[in-house]
């Protein structure tokens, strides 16, 4: 994939703790309208990765680049074109939905926020709970107002870390269709976590399997796991978890 095609290009990544390698040279990208899928066992390097992306960790090896810039040379250029929502991390509970995104969308600086905030609270069918504390909303609402926050900014590069867990699946598959639309007609690019590989079969393009903080398979989801026979991708994680040495260096 080529530099100006790709919304986040990560190069030879790594990260270590102690004596503890959480994430060894791990490269990757994700072009423009793709979503890809991060998948990996717990422990597996996953949130390492995903904190060295937000700016919350410093790697000690390789590169980041959002949209072209720098994370390191240009931390907050790099940053503005980011944004990120998961269902274990909720909007403060004590401001109401419109006072969240107010607030959010101050801190990016988002031009004309009035106007996108209305749009947001019409994209997310939120407008009915405008002054409601977020607190107080069910998960489903709960995760559709950090969705509309996510996307205040319009990001060119959205962090998506378990953003179905928790709910029903009838509220998860309406999630899953929003959010493939935003892929879909936007100008920008998704990195998507989650331990349900159905769901990642149904929404990711591509998918990186990591486990002992390297990426061992990567590819399209629906076809991965007949390339390396196994019945389904949910078959090839759990492979690959116990086993994953003898996956090393495999590519599809």
């Amino acid at each position: 994939m080529s530099a100006p095609a790709a919304i986040l290009c990560v190069s030879a990544l790594g990260k270590r703790y102690a004596d503890t390698v959480a994430v060894a040279d791990v490269s990757f990208a994700v072009g423009r309208n793709e979503i890809v899928g991060l998948l990996g066992p717990n422990g597996a390097g996953k949130t390492t990765t995903i904190n060295m992306i937000l700016g919350l960790l410093a790697p000690d090896a390789g590169s980041i680049h959002i949209d072209g810039v720098d994370l390191a040379r240009e931390r907050e250029r790099a940053l503005a074109r980011t944004n990120f929502a998961a269902v274990y991390a909720p909007l403060p509970g004590n401001l109401t939905v419109e006072q969240n995104l107010r607030c959010f969308g101050l801190l990016y600086e988002v031009p004309q926020l009035a106007a996108r905030i209305e749009a947001l609270l019409e994209q997310f069918d939120l407008r009915h709970f405008r002054h409601v504390r977020c607190g107080l909303l069910s998960s489903g609402e709960q995760t559709r107002a950090s969705l509309a926050k996510a996307l205040l900014n319009a990001p060119r590069l959205l962090l998506l870390d378990e953003p179905t867990a928790s709910l029903d699946p009838a509220t998860a598959q309406e999630l899953r269709r929003t959010i493939r639309a935003i892929a879909t007609r936007g100008d920008g690019g998704i990195l998507w976590t989650s331990h349900n590989m159905l769901e990642v079969e149904a929404v990711c393009d591509r998918v990186l399997l990591l486990s002992h903080g390297r990426i061992l398979l990567q590819g399209d989801p629906r076809t991965l796991p007949g390339a390396h026979g196994a019945d389904s991708l949910e078959a090839l994680f759990i492979r690959v978890a116990r086993e994953p040495l003898s996956f090393a260096g495999g590519t599809a």
